[in-house]
């Protein structure tokens, strides 16, 4: 409609999108540490400047003081005063040296290595694209584990050791950032949000006359005329000479009236809600299973499947470094089998690994199946390096200790690769294996395709961040230490569509992980093929 070209030109007047540079700070929990440390350093050199500008006052006002009875003193009797030769000099000296020291103190700057420190920070702060990405990742996290706003604005989430709560003002600008979006379902939640503390008495710099604007807008966008109306309204109280909010009263009259007359056609939406709805029914199913697993309310295995889950202790098939000291092996599903390895990986391990990561973490990156070739990808999002054997005996054993237990050839895998997960980090569903439709998906390595994938849980997770498989059901929750395997590849070399997986949320805590890809190339003898295609 011509009215929506209107608004969008007349509101987007005042409501910028921001202008954005790459970061992506709220990726990494591990690169967000460092600026906190960063913010605490600001909070010291802001301390230290205050305390100058209080020592300078502190020196002010003894002068002030001093001359203040000095003064009174003098002005009782001006020409006794003068009549002491002393007195008469300490004037000449006092006005001519002295107030010019007091004014060079009054002048000076105290705020020099506050600035100079803040100008050398400034370049490690996050940007306007690292807060749009952290407001994504509390929007994704409200989506994913069913979260109301009251909720989430209030911090009572599971497992938090540091509850925080969000101002009026904060949801205010969650509210901005789906708006730019054209999120209107986000804009709505989170600008009644604001709304509702606003109205319970929250002081804020919140203006309810743009929180009004904002929410009366992303309602009629979503088709709630009568709402839009009762919205503008309310707004129009506030402020009844609203330019745009009486544009918008008088087109909503229009509208309904023709409602009422029945003149409206309505063949054009409906095909249109048609065509969203078939839409939806192609892309919801596996995105509800995908966050009811999240949230740990996915399918549940039958009693008869269960019975064949065992625990164990497994030397590799006769491997000779675990013949005296296995190692204890869980199954976390039958179909695709999933294998857990407990204490499997120590926490000086994990250390290492994690130190020798930090400094390259980088945005995560997946392969484009048409180039071939690694780029970034909005359903990705944490922060991974990678770690070759030679850098460290550690990484070296660790590969190692996979060949072995797998009994897989680790010198045609990839290298191993680091991921930390932030602020909402996720990995959308997905395959590990390249598919037929995908030729080139590994061609570069020329290793073939990836065969089997080994997980670590580097950390603990407080609540969310399970690793689930939508096709068969099965969750898998982090645990420390131990590590999960799985063949992404049937003996014949075709894929197993079943091990399409994903990385939930974090919704609580901070996720570190590492995995090892291993590929086809030299697994000829230690896997052979098998006549049967899905065998």
């Amino acid at each position: 409609m011509a009215f929506n070209k209107v608004w969008c030109a007349l509101t987007l007047g005042f409501l910028l999108p921001f202008s954005c540079a790459h970061t992506d700070f709220f990726t990494s929990i591990g690169h967000m540490t460092d600026l906190i440390n960063t913010e605490k350093d600001l909070v010291v050199s802001l301390k230290d400047y205050i305390k100058a500008e209080e020592s300078k006052l502190e020196q002010i006002k003894k002068w002030a003081e001093k001359l203040d009875q000095l003064t009174a003193t003098a002005t009782k009797d001006p020409e006794g005063f003068l009549g002491h030769p002393v007195n008469a000099f300490k004037l000449m000296k006092r006005l001519n040296t002295e107030w010019g020291e007091l004014e060079s103190l009054v002048l000076k700057d105290m705020s020099d290595g506050f600035i100079s420190n803040m100008t050398i920070q400034r370049q490690f702060f996050p940007n306007d694209e690292d807060q749009t990405g952290a407001a994504k990742a509390l929007l994704r996290l409200q989506d994913t584990y069913n979260l109301d706003t009251d909720t989430l604005s209030r911090g009572n989430l599971p497992g938090v050791k540091h509850k925080s709560f969000l101002t009026a003002e904060d949801c205010f600008e969650l509210g901005k950032i789906a708006y730019t979006e054209a999120d209107y379902y986000h804009t709505e939640l989170w600008m009644e949000q604001a709304l509702k503390q606003l109205d319970e008495g929250e002081v804020s710099s919140a203006d309810k006359v743009y929180i009004l604007d904002y929410l009366s807008y992303a309602v009629y966008q979503q088709g709630d005329l009568g709402k839009a109306m009762a919205l503008t309204k309310r707004l129009l109280e506030l402020d009844p000479e609203h330019q745009r909010a009486n544009g918008n009263m008088k087109y909503f009259e229009y509208i309904m009236a023709k409602e009422k007359e029945g003149n409206k056609s309505s063949t054009d939406s409906e095909e249109q809600e048609k065509e969203t709805e078939v839409k939806k029914k192609d892309y919801l199913p596996e995105r509800r299973k995908y966050e009811m697993l999240c949230r740990g309310e996915g399918l549940k295995m039958t009693p008869q499947r269960q019975k064949r889950l065992f625990c164990r202790y497994y030397d590799g098939n006769r491997n000779p470094r675990y013949i005296l000291g296995p190692v204890k092996q869980e199954d976390e599903w039958d179909k695709p089998r999933i294998v857990r390895f407990l204490d499997i990986i120590s926490d000086e391990e994990i250390e290492t690994v994690k130190e020798l990561a930090k400094p390259r973490l980088s945005r995560a990156t997946v392969h484009d199946p048409e180039t071939g070739k690694l780029t970034t990808a909005h359903y990705r999002v944490s922060k991974s390096a990678w770690l070759s054997g030679y850098e460290s005996p550690v990484v070296s054993r660790i590969n190692t200790r996979i060949q072995d237990l797998t009994g897989l050839d680790v010198s045609t895998a990839e290298e191993l690769q680091v991921a930390n997960y932030g602020v909402g980090g996720q990995y959308e569903p997905h395959f590990d294996f390249g598919r037929k439709d995908e030729p080139d998906a590994f061609k570069e390595l020329g290793t073939g395709n990836r065969i089997a994938t080994w997980l670590f849980y580097m950390s603990d997770v407080s609540a969310g961040g399970a690793t689930v498989f939508p096709e068969v059901g099965a969750s898998v929750w982090p645990r420390k230490g131990t590590a999960v395997f799985w063949y992404n590849l049937f003996p014949s070399g075709e894929g197993d569509y079943s091990t399409r997986h994903a990385a939930c949320p974090v919704l609580v805590g901070n996720k570190w992980v590492s995995n090892k890809w291993l590929h086809e190339r030299g697994q000829e003898f230690r896997r052979p093929c098998t006549l049967s295609e899905l065998e």
